[in-house]
This record gives structure tokens, C-alpha cells and sequence, in this order.
């Protein structure tokens, strides 16, 4: 479905107004499909990126924060919502509740926001010294991917 919408604003659209206004299940498939497409044409979600990043904030499921979080580690994030996206994955990496797969794409785009916010670096990397003993092996592979980075 992904290539077959292909690089359709108007199509993406569409999707977009599921995953927002969706019933619960299609809110689910609707973000499995969103980070598809975004995987092939990820300039199309920024006209959404800040009601998405407003929506983590709010109780949702999962697939979800996961699907947004997986798309975010793609997209240039704009300045704008710098303050709230570094705000919220800080906070949901140091969650016992978050399940793997979000702290993991949060961590990522922790890291790619540190490119630009360099004094984000310690504090990034001081969080995943402290987790890596006690995650899990996905946890620890991007962890150590992302330590490395952060040496550079």
C-alpha cells in the first residue's frame, strides 16, 4: 500500500486523517502504514509532525508512540518542536513502563537531535550508561551504537 500511494500528499492525507480521527483499530494499522510510507517519502509527514508530536503526550497504545518515534529517527525534525520532542523522549527513556522498541527509537532520535544541540550529549549519554546493565539486548546494541556516536 505504501508504494502504491507513493509520493501523494492528498493520499497521505487521507491516512493521515485515519491515524488521528480513526477508530482504535484503525489508528493501529493506520500507523503501521504511516511509517512505511514515511520510510519511502519521509518529507511527508512534517506538515503533521507537530500534532503527532502532540499526540505523544496524550494516552495512546504503543504501536502508536512506536510508529511515530521509528518515524521521527528519518525526518530532519524542524527547530520548532525541538523543546517538546527532546522533552518527551528524555522522559520516556527513563520510564520503567516504556516498552523496548519506543525507548529505543526515542534514544535515536535523542541522538540525531544531539547534532544539532550538542550539550545534549551528556546527559544523553549518562541515561544509557545507566540502562545498558539492565536492558535488553535491542536496548543495548542501539545503546552502544549511540554511545559510540556520541564520542564522535
Amino acid at each position: 500500500m505504501a508504494n502504491q500511494m507513493g509520493d501523494d500528499p492528498a493520499q497521505f492525507g487521507q491516512l493521515m486523517d485515519i491515524f488521528f480521527d480513526g477508530s482504535y483499530r484503525a489508528t493501529q494499522y493506520s500507523a503501521h502504514l504511516l511509517g512505511k510510507c514515511c520510510d519511502l517519502h519521509p518529507h511527508l509527514i512534517l506538515p503533521y509532525l507537530g500534532k503527532m508530536i502532540d499526540l505523544l503526550d496524550e494516552e495512546v497504545h504503543d504501536s502508536l508512540k512506536r510508529n511515530i518515534l521509528r518515524t521521527m529517527q528519518f525526518v530532519d525534525i524542524p527547530e520548532e518542536h525541538w523543546d517538546k520532542t527532546v522533552q518527551y523522549c528524555f522522559e520516556l527513556l527513563q520510564s520503567k513502563k516504556e516498552p523496548v522498541a519506543v525507548k529505543v527509537f526515542g534514544m535515536t532520535v535523542l541522538a540525531n537531535l544531539c547534532e544539532k544541540l550538542p550539550e545534549l550529549k551528556n546527559e544523553l549519554r549518562i541515561i544509557i550508561e545507566d540502562q545498558i546493565p539492565y536492558g535488553s539486548a535491542g536496548f543495548k546494541s542501539r545503546g552502544g551504537k549511540i554511545l559510540k556516536k556520541l564520542q564522535q
